[in-house]
């Protein structure tokens, strides 16, 4: 039977997604699956009395509204800690800061450490330090981006940056990336069409550029001073900063003005990305070598896809959820072993609920953290 924290090839099958929406922490098993298990009675009551013989793989944390920016801290002092935002369509939101408490195998969340936000944050992100060197820093963006410092007893806002040099007003910013090989540099993206890479040192803007024709969704830094974007114009754009006036199209949707709206870099490796395109249930994944032509399109989804992450400690796996309520993880290095079309994820989770937001952590691995409804829910994979 398969044992938690590693994930294995699994033949070609359909998806049988099993699990369902979790309830305490404390009475929840392991419920990622291979997405081929068909397995006998026999087997399954040998891999239920497994499955009680482990701790619970599952955690869940409600808070009072929907959820939507969702995001894992970095610093390895810090294993178990999130920060979640709320998605209310009107002014008044919030961000609260949770963590897991190990022993006692539940989430708490702090008061002190739960801030307002003007309007939903977009995307919320930790600053990329796992050792833990730099002050705790917490990005978020909304109409503006700001930076909040994270301290034991409170969070207090320590920048407030505005792209728009000639207003005081911002146009919402969708997405935003925090450079790893940089830290001290954060690109944001807008609806306006441009990116904005800022010197968070010195609260300022490094450049911006205009990026697209049209809407920007997501941006993705793959390496030192190289990042790529995706567009409601339907184009992934390669953008390198020592050649600030040109960009490679990377890929376009094949159907024409069909937005990108998320985009994810293989840190493992740089040659791939992945793509969503705007209420499709297919993910596009792209090799930066060969332009244009996809290597692989992801179609077991039942349902448009919401968010996608790469494995932080593979190159080849990558994990994508949606409206069907699955979170599935891929195993890309069987592409091209099999003669039979398409490829099949190795495991599948069944939230129950439609997923709206996925984050794989980087100094967790073996966790992924998924959000839907009001429920932050971290799995063991």
């Amino acid at each position: 039977s398969r044992q938690p924290g590693r994930l294995r090839p699994a033949p070609r099958a359909a998806v049988r997604a099993v699990g369902g929406a979790a309830g305490p922490a404390s009475d929840v098993r392991a419920s990622w699956h291979s997405a081929n298990m068909n397995g006998d009675k026999e087997q399954a009551v040998a891999h239920q009395a497994q499955a009680q013989a482990q701790r619970a793989e599952i955690h869940t944390y409600a808070s009072e509204s929907m959820v939507y920016a969702m995001n894992w801290s970095v610093r390895r002092d810090k294993r178990f800690r999130l920060a979640v935002g709320s998605f209310r369509e009107e002014l008044n939101n919030y961000v609260e800061i949770i963590s897991l408490d190990e022993e006692r195998g539940q989430f708490s969340a702090n008061p002190a450490l739960k801030f307002k936000h003007d309007y939903p944050p977009t995307k919320l992100m930790f600053m990329p330090d796992k050792e833990g060197s730099q002050p705790d820093l917490l990005a978020s963006t909304g109409e503006y981006l700001r930076i909040w410092r994270v301290h034991d007893d409170n969070v207090r806002l320590e920048l407030l940056l505005n792209n728009n040099k000639q207003s005081e007003f911002c146009a919402p910013l969708t997405s935003f990336d925090w450079n790893e090989a940089n830290p001290k540099q954060l690109g944001t993206c807008s609806i306006d069409t441009t990116c904005t890479i800022w010197d968070i040192e010195k609260g300022e803007v490094d450049t911006q550029l205009i990026a697209h024709d049209k809407e920007v969704y997501d941006i993705a830094w793959g390496g030192l001073g190289v990042f790529a974007t995706v567009s409601a114009d339907g184009s992934v754009r390669v953008f390198d900063l020592r050649d600030r006036e040109h960009s490679t199209i990377i890929y376009e949707s094949s159907t024409p003005d069909t937005p990108l709206l998320r985009l994810g870099w293989n840190k493992q490796d740089p040659r791939y990305m992945a793509t969503l395109l705007m209420d499709s249930p297919k993910v596009v994944v792209l090799d930066i070598r060969y332009p244009t032509l996809p290597i692989a399109e992801l179609q077991r989804h039942q349902g448009p896809v919401n968010a996608l992450s790469w494995a932080p400690h593979s190159s080849a796996h990558i994990c994508t959820a949606g409206d069907d309520s699955q979170a599935l993880i891929w195993d890309m290095s069987t592409l091209g072993s099999s003669q039979e079309p398409g490829l099949d994820p190795i495991l599948a989770y069944n939230a129950g609920q439609e997923i709206n937001q996925l984050q794989w952590s980087s100094t967790q691995p073996d966790w992924v953290a998924i959000c839907f409804g009001n429920k932050t829910q971290i799995l063991r994979v």
